[in-house]
């Protein structure tokens, strides 16, 4: 029992990190894939979860080894037009990121409790509430805090998704082979799913901060390796089977007449004939739970990477602990909690959701890229360096989202 207890205790950063990268689009992805192929392309859910271990356990390789964050190391071992270049993205991805979760959240939290007849102006009110409530958070709280609150987030969408697509009693032979059988249906359509479904597990800028998290939870030496492959492992378990059972909930409807938000009610909609309106309003909470964590995630972490520029750009040695009170981490906060309701007040036209699904693919393939490139010197890592193993899950990544995104750009 001590034992378990000690492993217990290893859990967090995690969670964060896989509480914060199960955002709407992702969610949306997952279901529209499950409609339109059922449990078909499941074993694409693990796969994707499997490759975000391995990227995230390199980004913890690299800090716990060198004592300094991936980012850090970029901008002193690689040309300076790669640190500028992300610094550009970094402004890119965060303003049409942080639009859609305040969208979504606002959607959610006028579905479950309608503030305005008109739906998109209850949604502006609910989205700027939510965002304004995770500033709060984030600013009068802690790293305990955020870890107490994603678990909590965590086990409600585990306790809801999961219990509905069990109660839908579904035929487990079938989702047993499509978990170890992998195979794509006879559709064109069906690789882009599937690379969307890969690339949907786990979140994309968001691993980087996973870095600051562990260094908040105090693991700042190469000892506590097998914490966050523990930490990680776990969290990325949970992800992929919440992953699985949203797939296996969107399999019984029709893709055809739906599509974005509409995709999450037809599935609370279905969820309600099986199980009556307890069902259909576990599920909507649920995905409430889904898109606020993965805001406050967001207003928490991408801060820190603003941070983490600005103090190598200056070359001020603050301590990673320190940079959550400081002007560059809360400035970019400002700027993910105001900026994007633009994009909310105008209804989330067509560019944005297309500028969106690129910004979110183009990341995964540089990450890849940079961990098999800094992660395999033996100057820099030691004896901690890649070994066959991660380097060919980082190859795989590599490939896998570079395909994403080419086809998304497509």
């Amino acid at each position: 029992m001590s034992n378990l207890k000690r492993r217990l205790s290893y859990l967090g950063p995690g969670f964060i990190v896989a509480a914060t990268g199960v955002g709407a689009g992702d969610l949306i992805a997952a279901s529209l894939a499950g409609a339109r192929y059922g449990t078909v392309i499941l074993w694409a859910v693990l796969l994707g979860g499997l490759l975000k271990f391995v990227l995230n356990e390199g980004i913890a390789r690299w800090q716990l080894v060198t004592g300094e964050t991936l980012l850090q190391g970029w901008i002193k071992h690689l040309p300076k037009w790669v640190s500028y270049y992300f610094l550009i993205y970094l402004m890119l991805w965060s303003f049409v990121v942080a639009g859609a979760l305040i969208s979504f959240c606002g959607l959610a939290a006028q579905t479950l409790l309608p503030i305005h007849e008109n739906e998109s102006t209850g949604t502006l009110i609910w989205g700027a509430l939510q965002s304004g409530l995770a500033v709060l958070l984030v600013l009068g709280g802690s790293y305990q805090l955020l870890e107490r609150l994603m678990k909590l987030f965590i086990g409600l969408m585990f306790a809801v998704v999961i219990s509905s697509a069990w109660g839908l009693a579904p035929d487990w032979g079938d989702i047993g082979m499509a978990l170890l059988y992998p195979r794509l249906p006879n559709d064109p359509k069906a690789v882009m799913l599937t690379l969307g479904l890969i690339g949907g597990v786990g979140g994309s800028v968001t691993l980087l901060s996973y870095a600051y998290w562990i260094s908040e939870k105090g693991w700042s030496q190469a000892g506590f390796m097998k914490h966050a492959r523990i930490d990680l492992g776990i969290a990325y378990t949970l992800s992929s089977l919440f992953g699985v059972a949203l797939v296996i909930i969107a399999a019984g409807v029709s893709p055809e007449q739906v599509n974005g938000y509409g995709m999450i009610l037809s599935l609370a909609e279905q969820l309600g004939t099986v199980t009556g309106p307890v069902g259909r309003w576990g599920f909507l909470i649920g995905f409430w739970g889904a898109v606020f964590s993965s805001m406050l995630g967001v207003w928490d972490g991408v801060p820190y990477l603003f941070a983490d520029f600005v103090r190598n750009v200056r070359k001020r040695p603050t301590t990673q602990e320190l940079l959550r009170p400081t002007l560059p981490y809360r400035l970019f906060l400002g700027y993910l909690a105001i900026p994007p309701l633009i994009i909310v007040w105008w209804s989330k036209p067509a560019w944005i959701g297309i500028l969106y699904a690129v910004t979110g693919a183009f990341f995964m393939p540089f990450l890849a890229a940079i961990l098999i490139y800094m992660n395999n010197r033996s100057s820099w890592l030691g004896n901690a360096r890649n070994g066959w193993l991660a380097n060919a899950g980082l190859i795989l990544s590599l490939l896998l989202f570079l395909a994403l995104f080419l086809t998304k750009i497509i």
